[in-house]
């Protein structure tokens, strides 16, 4: 059922923990491959600190977030992030967020790819107030968000948007130039999520 239906389920809103803790899945990938459970993945990380946070409750939030995120990749995507690059491992975890969260991912196909391939060229905080409203229609949880909550999963957006190297800090789309590997496991989903990114690759 399409997320813009009355009928659709709520969407998750606790993504505002880091941004697109691209080094956070470089360590955890490899405890993964080991251990193959992310209940164990999750307790190891937390009591060795394997993120090196100055808190354990940081801690705790920041592993919880990146051990959501990682759990919406398959094995396959998992086992390649600690040998992929910079590039290529962003890539992933922004799908990764976009799988985990229907808001994200939807703002990523809706506005992000379709300002880029109508030639926009850039996307505002302006174009995302336009999209949320829009879906705030058939969504109460969106319309109950405090200001402050709002403006602060706005920044998270595009805090991703960025470190993915999709976005320039001043909103200019970044065209994605996607690996064979990671198209690969773009294309292996149904739909493919290569919708999830501003290129003309299909």
């Amino acid at each position: 059922m399409s997320s813009s239906s009355p009928a659709s389920s709520r969407y998750a809103l606790s993504f505002t923990t880091g941004g697109l803790l691209e080094r956070e899945a470089a360590v955890l990938a490899p405890v993964y491959a080991e251990h193959r459970d992310w209940a164990k993945v999750r307790d190891i990380a937390v009591e060795e600190n394997l993120l090196q946070t100055r808190t354990h409750s940081t801690g705790v939030r920041r592993v919880r977030e990146a051990v959501n995120r990682l759990s919406a990749l398959s094995d396959r995507e998992v086992a390649i992030l600690a040998d992929v690059t910079t590039s290529e491992r962003g890539h992933l975890m922004w799908a990764a967020a976009c799988r985990r969260y229907d808001l994200i991912g939807e703002f990523a196909e809706e506005v992000l790819r379709e300002r880029f391939l109508t030639l926009a060229g850039t996307v505002s905080y302006e174009d995302y107030d336009s999209f949320y409203r829009a879906k705030a229609m058939w969504h109460d949880e969106l319309s109950e968000v405090t200001d402050l909550s709002y403006k602060k999963l706005r920044q998270v957006v595009f805090k991703m948007m960025v470190e993915a190297g999709l976005l320039t800090t001043k909103g200019a789309i970044e065209p994605a130039f996607l690996s064979a590997r990671v198209v690969e496991c773009l294309t292996h989903r149904i739909p493919s999520d290569i919708r999830f990114f501003p290129t003309r690759v299909v």
